[in-house]
């Protein structure tokens, strides 16, 4: 059944990323936003005051204090009073209640954020806050030991193995020596096992960072942007809980948000996926139905540069940015959250006909 046509147009205008770094130990979140926060309203010409409503992503649990995330508003500037909220996830999952707001008319403009200072705790610890509290969380396994496990079934089924594992890491590498903003680029060594059978190479980098899109609809979109971004379809789905009852060799989740956000209707030319571990684009890859010809993460993705929060949004900002520089003209970006690919947002983008 083809995806329905969403009420109104609405497309990214304008993106912004910082450059990620392994610590940012002499900034605060909102010294590292405010650069990106006044880069994409330059790109524009918006001011502040000009946004309709505001929406951010992060996470207390990095930051390890409640609603740390308000700090952040300091660097947005909610005086006086804006339309904001906040979600407590990924920025794409904020970028779709942004689009959800402009879809109902309420607001022509949008500005979403995202953060996270991943440097300093340990993530891999941090995560395991996001499994079963019962069943799973008690026996610790961390977010690269769950990583692992779903390799494991990948080698196990046969549907790839180390070397072709270690290939997506030399070509997502090898592609970020174009992106200025990734935390590792070039050849980078496979390294030692972190947990089998991935290793330091299958793994993203922990970092810091933060990034920024401004939406727009209808005609104010091509008023702010020579070549919008258009979001043609956009959805998200869940995986169960419960890592037992899942088969983690497939990702159902994605494939039905793929299909509910239009992708299979067309072929798209560009993929930026959302896949922290070289394992997971094996899984997007045959969930999403992509073939040779399309370019995989040409920004490097997120074994490349995996700010926590962030990256995800980021992942619809690249695909944006290479649409609007005419790169691209029909793009999709994926972002993914929880252990083995829980949850899944798809994004079907177009740029008007050249």
């Amino acid at each position: 059944m083809p995806a329905p046509r969403p009420l109104r147009d609405i497309a990214v205008v304008a993106f912004a990323q910082t450059d990620h770094l392994r610590t940012s130990d002499e900034l605060s979140e909102v010294e590292m936003l405010m650069p990106i926060l006044h880069q994409v309203l330059a790109q524009t010409g918006l001011r502040t005051s000009d946004i309709g409503f505001t929406c951010s992503g992060s996470t207390d649990y990095l930051a390890g204090r409640a609603f740390s995330f308000t700090m952040a508003l300091d660097g947005v500037g909610a005086w006086p009073p804006i339309s904001e909220s906040h979600v407590e996830m990924d920025g794409a999952w904020a970028l779709y209640e942004a689009w959800t707001k402009l879809l109902t008319g309420e607001a022509d403009t949008a500005l979403v954020y995202a953060y996270g200072k991943s440097s300093p705790g340990s993530v891999r610890d941090v995560l395991t806050r996001q499994l079963d509290p019962y069943y799973v969380a008690p026996l610790w396994p961390d977010s690269v030991a769950l990583a692992a496990l779903q390799a494991q079934a990948l080698i196990d089924s046969r549907d790839t193995d180390e070397s072709a594992l270690a290939a997506v890491a030399t070509r997502s590498r090898a592609s970020a020596t174009a992106n200025s903003h990734a935390q590792l680029r070039g050849s980078v060594p496979r390294g030692d096992y972190a947990v089998r059978p991935l290793r330091t190479g299958d793994c993203p980098p922990i970092g810091d960072g933060a990034a920024a899109v401004i939406l727009a609809a209808g005609e104010r979109a091509r008023e702010l942007c020579e070549r919008p971004a258009w979001i043609r379809g956009i959805d998200h789905r869940i995986e169960a809980h419960g890592l037992g009852v899942r088969d983690l060799t497939d990702s159902p989740s994605t494939r039905l948000a793929a299909e509910r956000a239009g992708l299979f209707e067309r072929p798209v030319d560009t993929a930026e996926l959302h896949a922290p571990f070289t394992s997971q684009e094996v899984v997007l890859r045959k969930a999403l139905r992509l073939g040779d010809a399309v370019d995989v993460n040409p920004s490097g993705g997120p074994l490349a540069a995996n700010p926590i929060m962030a990256a995800g949004l980021i992942r619809i900002g690249e695909a944006a940015a290479r649409i609007q520089r005419g790169e691209s003209d029909r793009a999709l970006a994926h972002a993914t959250s929880g252990p083995c690919l829980q949850q899944n947002l798809v994004a079907v983008l177009e740029g008007d006909p050249r």
